[in-house]
Parts: structure tokens; C-alpha cells; sequence
């Protein structure tokens, strides 16, 4: 008896995600349009819109005129049901953003961390404070958020403690849900590596959606890679798949800051190609005071100067090189450059990367490969990350925070 209603339950639990998804990213849409894309039964259609509408999940969003009949009833996903979060825990310092459930941007802010490596121990207090802030900018209570998505450096260890193992920059099994359970938030989190949620935003909203093969890079201080084969994300069996930026592109070549030698991310990282830049000049510091601002001293003095325009043409050479492994490696049908430093460089050099790319893969593979820019900006981070809250409840059909409280009430027990 047990066993069939798990299995009633489940059902009903499947179809209200199916539906919910195909109107949060194709609605609005009538019942008898979601009928027909989703394959489900009217009846089935009009008990779950119902009870979704019930619950404030689902709004009519106008009428749309039908062949001969009465106009049809547009439904959505409704925006103000609740809020999210989407946090990027950067090397230099942490942005977040407030959305409604249709990921309509209400609040945003940006906060340094110390240079030169972020210490974890100041990422929960950081976080907290900002959270206040973002709530009061748009007259938010704290019960509204779905949850809070956070985008870290690093891969993520999934379990019943999250936890961040971040080499590059000291971070060894960091418990980055705990810190801020300690600052004094309570709404649901999900902590993600930044690469990956940059990712599924550009997936769901940006330069990879429609793709069923793709990889989604970003270049920052560090480099990392979603990889996408047929519609989903692979994590490898830990999770850590899409390191790129440690993947060997100089045997016995370059310290990286993880300890090896050779990796992309000390060629193609912001922070290796002004290492190499600052050797360039002999040791002089370049004239800007943070990274980003280097970066475009760089890119602008390459015009001007031979060292700096050797600088950029070798890590033209070495990003195409690395771009062409993921090409003969997952021969995908399309790869996206993102990332602050992947936007810089891509922005002014982005045929000058193709060339490079083709220079060194396959060009059967290659012909076949479009290269394009992120189209959701150096925020494509936080907006992935505000996904992750989103897709638990699309993935589930139900609230998140309902099973957060499920959850404590059970371990109380």
C-alpha cells in the first residue's frame, strides 16, 4: 500500500514539474497549449494547473484568441511567488543579486574581499550583511526567498554538508553553508562551482540555449568549464569535472597557483597573463590598481607597445590551443567564452581566438564548432547561481523551503 502511493505521489510530483518547467521557460501558454507539448491529458492538465494556481504557483497572463472557440486563458509561472538569490564568491570579491521567479533583476551590489586570496571565515559575515542590504533596496522580507544560490571558485563536494575544495586559493573542504547558517541566514542555500552556474544561465538564458552539446568556459583570475553533453551538465564522478584551467598545457612549463606546472589557467588566467606581462616589462608594476583595470592597460597597450602585443598574441595562441582541446576532446556544437577577463579578451580579439582555435584542432571537429561571446555578461555567475533555487523547485515541483523545514523538523525529532 506504501509502495503505491509513493508511486501516485511521485507521478503526481512529475507531472507538476513537467508542467511548471514548460511554462516557466516557454510560457505563457494556454492548458491546451501545455496538453499538447508536454504529451499530458487535459484532465491531467487542468487538476495540476489548478491545484498550482492554488498554491499562487501559476497566474493568468491574459487570453489569447482560439480557431472558432472562446479565447484561451494564458497562464505563468508567477513572478512574485517568491524571491531569489544568486551570490558569486569571486577571488576579489562577491557580488549579489535579488530576482522574482522570473529572474527580473530587483537589487544588486558588489563587495571587495581582502586581496590577495579570500578567506573563507569572511564570506558568511559578508554575505549576511549583503543579504540585509539587498532585502531593504527592494522592500523584501526575508520568509520571500526561495532560496539563495552561491557560485564558489573550486569544485563542490554534494552531501549532507556541502563542501568547497578551492586549491588555488587555499580552500580545503570549506563548509561554505555553515558559515553562513552561522552569520544568521536562514533561507535555503545551494552552493555550486561559479563555472557551472555560469553555465546553466547561459544554458537557460544566454548564448547556450537550444545547444545539446556545449562547453561554457570562464576566464577570470582563474579558468574553469561547464561541460553540457546532450542537454546536461557533466560533473564527473565527484563533481569536479570541467577544471579546465588545470588541465596541462606545458609539460614542466609555468607554476600554476595549484602546485602543478604548465596548466592553462597560468597562461590564460587574468593573474598568470599579467604575471607574464609584469615579467615583460622587467619587473615593473603595471599602472592600475586591481586586476580588471590591468587587464585593460594591457589590452589597450598592446596597440601601442611590442611587449604588451607579444603578450596578448601568445595568450591568443595558448586560449586557442586550450579552446581546441575541448573541441577534439567533446566535440561540441557550440562553446561560449565568458568570464570578466574571457569578455575582455574576447571583445577585441575574438577572430584572433577562432583562428588560433583552428590553427590546433581537428578541422572536421572545428568546422563544425561555433565560438561565440556569453551573452549574459560578467553577472552570468550570480544569475546561475539564482537558477540553482529555481531548479529545485521547477526539478521537484515543490518548494524548497517546504522541504527545508521538513528537513529540521526531522532532525529535531
Amino acid at each position: 500500500m506504501d509502495s503505491k502511493r509513493a508511486t501516485v505521489r511521485d507521478l503526481r510530483r512529475r507531472n507538476r514539474s513537467t508542467l511548471l518547467s514548460t511554462l516557466f521557460f516557454d510560457g505563457p501558454l494556454s492548458r491546451f497549449e501545455l496538453g499538447q507539448r508536454t504529451g499530458l491529458s487535459a484532465a491531467t492538465v487542468s487538476t495540476v494547473v489548478a491545484e498550482m494556481a492554488e498554491d499562487r504557483l501559476v497566474v493568468e497572463a491574459g487570453l489569447v484568441e482560439s480557431d472558432g472557440g472562446r479565447p484561451r486563458v494564458l497562464l505563468r509561472v508567477n513572478p512574485t511567488y517568491a524571491h531569489v538569490v544568486g551570490v558569486d564568491v569571486g577571488e576579489t570579491g562577491v557580488t549579489m543579486e535579488l530576482f522574482d521567479l522570473a529572474l527580473t533583476r530587483l537589487a544588486a551590489h558588489t563587495r571587495p574581499l581582502p586581496p590577495p586570496r579570500p578567506a573563507p571565515a569572511l564570506v558568511g559575515p559578508l554575505i549576511a550583511a549583503g543579504l540585509t542590504e539587498l532585502l531593504d533596496q527592494a522592500g523584501v522580507p526575508e520568509s520571500s526567498l526561495l532560496g539563495i544560490g552561491i557560485g564558489v571558485p573550486g569544485t563542490v563536494e554534494q552531501g549532507a554538508t556541502v563542501r568547497v575544495h578551492a586549491q588555488a586559493i587555499g580552500w580545503d573542504a570549506i563548509a561554505v553553508a555553515e558559515l553562513l547558517g552561522d552569520s544568521g541566514v536562514t533561507a535555503p542555500l545551494f552552493v555550486e562551482n561559479g563555472a557551472k552556474t555560469q553555465g546553466q544561465a547561459e544554458m537557460w538564458f544566454g548564448a547556450g540555449r537550444g545547444a545539446r552539446h556545449a562547453v561554457i568556459a570562464l576566464i577570470g583570475s582563474g579558468v574553469g568549464a561547464t561541460v553540457i553533453t546532450d542537454g546536461t551538465t557533466y560533473r564527473g564522478s565527484t563533481s569536479s569535472a570541467g577544471e579546465w584551467g588545470h588541465t596541462s598545457l606545458i609539460y614542466g612549463g609555468r607554476a600554476c597557483r595549484c602546485g602543478a606546472f604548465g596548466c592553462l589557467e597560468a597562461y590564460v588566467g587574468a593573474e598568470g597573463i599579467l604575471d607574464r606581462y609584469r615579467k615583460a616589462r622587467g619587473g615593473r608594476a603595471i599602472p592600475r590598481p586591481d586586476e580588471q583595470s590591468q587587464l585593460d592597460f594591457l589590452l589597450t597597450a598592446a596597440d601601442r607597445s611590442a611587449p604588451a602585443a607579444a603578450i596578448i598574441e601568445e595568450t591568443v595562441g595558448y586560449l586557442g590551443a586550450g579552446i581546441a582541446n575541448l573541441i577534439n576532446l567533446f566535440n561540441p556544437e557550440r562553446i561560449v567564452l565568458g568570464g570578466w577577463a574571457g569578455l575582455a579578451l574576447g571583445t577585441r580579439l575574438l577572430p584572433d581566438i577562432r583562428r588560433a582555435t583552428a590553427d590546433h584542432a581537428l578541422r572536421h571537429a572545428y568546422d563544425r564548432t561555433s565560438i561565440d561571446l556569453c551573452r549574459l555578461g560578467p553577472d552570468a555567475v550570480a544569475v546561475g547561481a539564482a537558477t540553482l533555487p529555481v531548479e529545485a523547485l521547477l526539478t521537484s515541483g515543490t518548494d524548497p523551503r517546504t522541504r527545508s523545514r521538513l528537513q529540521d523538523a526531522q532532525q529535531n525529532a
